[in-house]
């Protein structure tokens, strides 16, 4: 859920270069990833819950607070899920370009989402089986990357690739090095299907942390040393990059590996998402139709079919537009789950943790500082990017005031729900 290997980091190159790049790489899961896996190691061992980080906010702040932390992740995902057909079919188009014509693209975006969600309809065991075999497949081009780059020491100077049409900067590197990093609390929504959550979840997440970045960090060290241009880095550029340094067979390898990355990704992700409706169906927050299970895999097949829905909506939007969004929603609900940690950690102080954010009151404040001045930057350099014909920070002001709303019409139908049924029982008892 959190890594789908080392692709998608190109453009980082291409904004950053690779000192700086590498730099990027390095310091994101240190001051950003690290104290976020701490915080959901903490909650999650605390309160193994279905929903995940919508069962902590709403027990540390509340039914109105639990209700945004949900309806803001599920906005970002709309966006976030849409990044992965997208990572798809760019590297299809490495591969086969007669997939970039028309609207080709966006019905193989189409059949990718559709898959995924007969998949997960079929169960968690089949989901995390395809992931792991798929993560060990697409991982095996980028060892032979590290291993044959040493033998081009310099060889690639004078390279080219697929002329590039990217114009990201520094900043836009940086933004997508934290959506590369991001993604740590979605194993959290399916807790009670974990065995020893109390235990699997915190070790997970540390050794998740460690092998992430070295995904990340190794093969773009190696290509380094070939001495290729980081202006030749784009999107979808490791095919080429693997064609220079280990000829035909790494190139489509590579592009292989891309399509497994992003359908890994997506279909994993599926997974998470699809519980917080249900969740919320059973805290009586959606219609209870959210909440129908399947009668074998016992998976909420309805809310996947209506995800999956909004999700295949936003094929055909650019990269680049999809994390910047992404990234300012996500946000917004990770700065919730930071600040149930310490609500809990007041109010609950005797709730059994096995395990801890050291530091005691004052180090689960602290352990939410960095990552939200890293979120606020991003807001900031972020504003530049468009969306429906407005900044990404007005888009992004919209939907969270739309949650708002949406919970106070909740509220209302709810409340008028409640006076109909004692309406009814003074009825009764009249008539009695």
């Amino acid at each position: 859920m959190v890594s789908g290997g080392t692709y998608g980091t190109e453009d980082i190159v291409h904004g950053a270069g690779y000192l700086r790049g590498i730099l990027i790489l390095l310091l994101t899961p240190v001051i950003w990833s690290l104290p976020t896996a701490f915080m959901i190691g903490e909650l999650s061992s605390a309160i193994p819950a279905e929903g995940g980080y919508y069962a902590w906010v709403r027990r540390a702040m509340g039914n109105i607070w639990g209700f945004q932390e949900a309806w803001l992740s599920l906005v970002a995902s709309i966006f976030d899920m849409a990044i992965y057909p997208t990572l798809f079919v760019a590297y299809l188009t490495r591969l086969v370009p007669w997939f970039a014509m028309g609207h080709r693209g966006v019905m193989v975006g189409l059949a990718v989402v559709i898959v995924c969600a007969l998949l997960n309809i079929a169960g968690v065991k089949v989901v995390a089986t395809t992931s792991l075999w798929l993560f060990a497949l697409l991982s095996a081009p980028f060892a032979l990357i590290v291993l044959l780059a040493p033998f081009k020491f310099g060889a690639l100077t004078n390279a080219s690739t697929t002329p590039g049409t990217t114009h990201i900067g520094i900043m836009g590197g940086f933004m997508i090095a934290m959506w590369n990093y991001m993604g740590w609390d979605n194993a959290s929504t399916i807790a009670q299907e974990v065995e020893r959550p109390q235990k699997t979840y915190p070790r997970a997440m540390i050794a998740a942390v460690i092998v992430v970045a070295l995904s990340y960090i190794l093969p773009v060290a190696a290509m380094w040393m070939t001495g290729i241009h980081p202006s030749q880095w784009e999107t979808g550029s490791w095919a080429d990059l693997a064609g220079l340094v280990g000829g035909p067979l790494l190139r489509v390898a590579l592009v292989l590996g891309g399509m497994m990355s992003a359908f890994g990704m997506f279909n994993s992700l599926v997974m998470s998402y699809s519980r917080l409706p249900l969740a919320m169906a059973q805290d009586g927050m959606l219609p209870k139709v959210f909440g129908k299970l399947h009668s074998k895999t016992r998976v909420p097949w309805v809310s996947i079919l209506v995800l999956a829905t909004g999700w295949a909506l936003c094929l055909g939007l650019g990269f680049e537009r999809l994390v910047t969004i992404d990234v300012l929603i996500y946000g917004c609900s990770l700065l919730l789950e930071f600040l149930a940690l310490v609500f809990l950690r007041i109010r609950e102080p005797n709730l059994p943790r096995t395990f801890r954010v050291p530091g005691g009151l004052f180090g689960a404040v602290m352990v939410g500082v960095v990552p939200m001045a890293m979120l606020g930057y991003s807001v900031y350099s972020g504003d530049h990017e468009q969306i429906l014909g407005m900044s990404a920070f007005t888009f992004g002001l919209i939907v969270i005031g739309a949650g708002f709303v949406f919970y106070a019409t909740h509220a209302l139908v709810r409340r008028g729900q409640r006076s109909q049924g004692d309406s009814a029982v003074v009825e009764a008892e009249r008539l009695a």
